[in-house]
């Protein structure tokens, strides 16, 4: 039997298998900070999760056909997902304009961005045109229609940028259970070409482009990002365990919403601390903390309570609440359970602050102080 004729599909995916060869045994590793069997069992589910995304939103990815694709879910987390938030993804280009039809849903928060760079997963993408609940036109039913690209126009319009780029839609929903596990809660995205052509059919040069773009995706996530204990830090971002900053706006950074504030800071607890959060929610249109591991994946939020927002949290009348990180349920209000896990990240989102935001304080106990203390 004759072999096959050489492709750039099979020189493509000999590049991405050893993309993956090279994220098991230099990312995996101690390079990282990844030193024990549970660290490299962690980092193989998130590289797997990194894949899986390549697979649904890169592979077939077409600034002249696209379709929103749901970014993550309950069992695909990257990027720093959220329980309470349905995030959708799609590819645009300069090269065309596009029509975007979409529902609020009753979503608490809801903002639509354009993002620079084709390198998907990159965090050095800007987001260039933001419209939120407080901009877009809505009608009656919660239905609403977005012109991208093409000429200027009045209304619900946003810019596109020269180079290949991406829409993202947040939904956000302050509700007693989490969103991202409510198919009900999951709201009708399209994105259409105006006055488009059907795209050729699959070739050589398309399947391998996929290919390599999800290598480009792995790379950038694994052996191309240097630790976060290693890079410069935001203001908002604090490397001292258990201590929050002060909460900031992200301004432009890539994959953010750019008109909510964030403070993250990692805890770190022994099996019979806890750590005691106290704090006061501000004036925003939604708000919560949750925990992630350090691949900035969310915790399991259909399984254990990892997240708090507002309609979750027991506070006072003045939005003031005690909230406690710890291995096992402390018989107190708002415990957030750490799967037992010696060392995580907290983050904090206000969406639409206003005014001054209180830095949460933070201060480790032993556990079996919890319910006499608090």
């Amino acid at each position: 039997m004759d072999p096959l004729p050489e492709t750039e599909s099979r020189r493509a995916l000999a590049e991405l298998l050893e993309t993956l060869r090279d994220a098991d045994e230099r990312w995996v590793s101690p390079e990282w900070n990844l030193y024990t069997a549970e660290d490299a069992v962690e980092a193989h589910r998130a590289l797997l999760h990194y894949l899986q995304w390549g697979l649904v939103g890169l592979f077939e990815r077409d600034p002249s056909a696209p379709r929103f694709q749901r970014l993550v879910a309950p069992s695909r987390k990257l990027l720093g997902d959220n329980p309470d938030t349905i995030y959708f993804e799609a590819p645009v280009s300069a090269d065309y304009a596009y029509r975007v039809t979409g529902e609020t849903k009753g979503a608490t928060y809801l903002s639509i961005t354009v993002e620079s760079s084709t390198g998907w997963g990159s965090m050095d993408n800007q987001v260039l045109g933001v419209l939120n609940d407080t901009t877009l036109d809505v009608d009656a039913d919660g239905r609403f229609e977005i012109v991208l690209g093409g000429e200027p126009r009045q209304g619900n319009w946003l810019e596109l940028p020269p180079e290949e780029g991406a829409i993202i839609s947040r939904h956000y929903f302050e509700d007693t259970t989490h969103a991202a596990t409510n198919p009900a809660r999951i709201p009708e995205m399209d994105i259409e070409v105006i006055d488009g052509t059907p795209p050729p059919p699959p070739s050589d040069d398309s399947v391998s482009a996929g290919i390599r773009r999800i290598a480009a995706m792995i790379r950038e996530l694994t052996v191309d990002r240097v630790p976060m204990a290693h890079g410069e830090p935001r203001s908002w971002v604090s490397l001292v365990p258990n201590e929050f900053p002060p909460p900031g706006l992200p301004g432009d950074l890539g994959l953010s919403a750019i008109d909510a504030a964030y403070a993250l800071a990692p805890f770190v607890i022994g099996p019979d601390e806890a750590l005691v959060i106290r704090g006061r929610w501000p004036r925003c249109r939604y708000a919560n903390i949750s925990l992630w591991n350090r691949h900035l994946q969310s915790l399991d939020y259909a399984n254990r309570s990892i997240s708090l927002n507002r309609a979750q949290m027991v506070a006072d009348d003045d939005g003031r609440f005690t909230a406690v990180i710890a291995h096992t349920d402390p018989g107190v209000p708002n415990w957030l359970d750490s799967e037992g896990r010696p060392f995580g990240i907290a983050f904090w989102r206000f969406m639409l602050p206003e005014g001054d935001i209180e830095t949460p304080q933070a201060e480790v106990i032993p556990l079996a102080e919890v319910p006499t203390r608090l």
